[in-house]
């Protein structure tokens, strides 16, 4: 029931596009909100209110004479918060002992003992008066107390939420109570009976009404404040991204640059060389055909050397937000000019609130354009090619493109990736080797799907958020 209300709740709250989604948030985040709230205040403050609590309620028998003078009420109450104190007493040990646990365990206890936390206070609410018990002002505590804990916002307001209802359900019981004990009374008549009852109504209802405002307002603020941070944490793990990224693509410009000097040059050099001896030795034929190959030889791998500084992704650029859908348009356009295979029907599927990719537009712009090539070559000039994009519940992008054209042997698809590995008679090689290589500086992957006869499909997924890798 918990997993269906959240998942309900991130819903609603996910509409909108991206800036509504609910924001990620690292872990770590979450486990120093533990140690500094739960087991640096929460646990030493809870540990003195509940002896206090367990000498009001086993020792003085304080409550006794405030609400609830029957004794089953009072036998279920004890029994409730010896099992409250004995589950945070549970708690307590994980949290201190918490670097040996699981994230995920944390996160469970963490939600399950804040719901506790409002039922307790609840209870202690329907035994010292309901709508008029001063306890109230401690719900407006817990509210703050859950924000501070809860780092994820559609948990957080949730918890809250269920707080408020929490208190509610507490004054209204303890009403329904008095009300059954006053009809209960002897000596007392029913018009004065309905006389005091409507007399009470009024005010309560007027006090209830600004009291459930007042919490909602205070869990509505700590939501708003919440996402503001998470917001605030996204742009400067953004900024931090901007930068790194930057760095690298300036040292890896600066690296093309070596890498052109020092290995262009001598292949001139030696193309240079080459036209010389070829020119001396035209009387025979044999040296000369040799010499050509030579030459041949070196030109095939200056052109290598020059797609290769691409496939090593050695250019300088700008790191810059990417918008999918756009550079897939983009790479639409490019890979399917006007006039070029017009028997190819090309179909595009967009999901919602695709988040923005995070590097250099030419990076992306390289995998989407090789992609569609490829499609379109494998088609030959007629039939179908689907773009389809969406995000995935990772914060990830997955782009598939497909086709329903002959689809690829088994025995090809292990060495697609490979460089220099192609089936086209003037193919390099590359332009694959190129897609793989580009979606993995990102901290992506890409696979194929395909079976013979009916089409193939490349699927890239690439994380809306990550650090580029150089590759060495």
């Amino acid at each position: 029931m918990f997993k269906r209300l959240r998942q309900g709740l991130k819903r609603l709250l996910g509409k909108g596009g991206e800036g509504a989604k609910p924001l990620q948030v690292d872990d770590g985040v979450f486990l120093q909100r533990i140690r500094f709230v739960e087991r640096g205040v929460a646990v030493p403050a809870k540990a003195i209110l509940l002896v206090v609590l367990l000498y009001l309620l086993f020792v003085s028998h304080w409550f006794v004479n405030l609400t609830m003078p029957q004794e089953e009420a009072w036998n279920i109450l004890r029994t409730f918060f010896l099992v409250y104190f004995a589950v945070n007493l549970g708690a307590s040990i994980l949290f201190w002992g918490m670097d040996q646990v699981g994230v995920r365990v944390l996160q469970r206890v963490v939600y399950s003992l804040a719901i506790l936390d409002a039922v307790a206070l609840a209870a202690l609410t329907l035994a010292t008066g309901g709508y008029d018990s001063i306890l109230y002002w401690v719900f407006l505590g817990l509210i703050i107390r859950n924000a501070a804990v809860v780092p994820y916002a559609e948990v957080q307001i949730m918890v809250n939420l269920l707080a408020c209802s929490f208190y509610v359900a507490a004054g209204a019981l303890e009403r329904v109570l008095k009300t059954t004990d006053m009809e209960l009374i002897e000596g007392i008549g029913r018009g004065a009976v309905g006389e005091n009852s409507a007399e009470m109504g009024r005010e309560p209802a007027e006090q209830l009404i600004l009291r459930l405002m007042l919490l909602l307002l205070m869990t509505a603020c700590c939501y708003g404040l919440q996402v503001l941070l998470d917001r605030r944490r996204r742009e400067e793990i953004e900024a931090q991204e901007f930068e790194l990224k930057q760095h690298q693509l300036e040292a890896a410009g600066r690296l093309a640059a070596e890498i052109a000097h020092q290995l262009k040059n001598p292949l001139g050099i030696i193309n240079n060389v080459a036209y010389s001896v070829q020119r001396a030795v035209r009387d025979n034929a044999a040296v000369a055909q040799q010499v050509a190959i030579i030459r041949e030889e070196v030109a095939r791998s200056d052109r290598i050397l020059t797609e290769l500084m691409g496939y090593a992704q050695l250019a300088e650029g700008k790191v810059e937000r990417v918008q999918v859908p756009e550079e897939l348009d983009r790479a639409v356009e490019a890979a399917f000019p006007p006039g070029i295979a017009p028997g190819i029907r090309v179909r595009r599927d967009y999901g919602p609130a695709i988040p923005a990719l995070l590097g250099q537009r030419g990076h992306f712009a390289e995998i989407f354009t090789n992609l569609l090539t490829n499609a379109r070559e494998a088609l030959g000039g007629t039939g179908e090619v689907t773009v389809s994009a969406r995000a995935t519940p990772e914060y990830e992008v997955e782009i598939r493109v497909s086709d329903n054209g002959p689809g690829i042997p088994a025995g090809t698809i292990p060495r697609l990736f490979e460089a220099y590995f192609t089936t086209k008679e003037k193919g390099t090689g590359l332009g694959l080797a190129i897609v793989r290589h580009n979606a993995e500086m990102y901290g992506g992957n890409v696979r194929v799907e395909s079976t013979l006869g009916k089409g193939a499909a490349f699927v890239v997924t690439l994380p809306a958020r990550s650090v580029m890798r150089m590759r060495r």
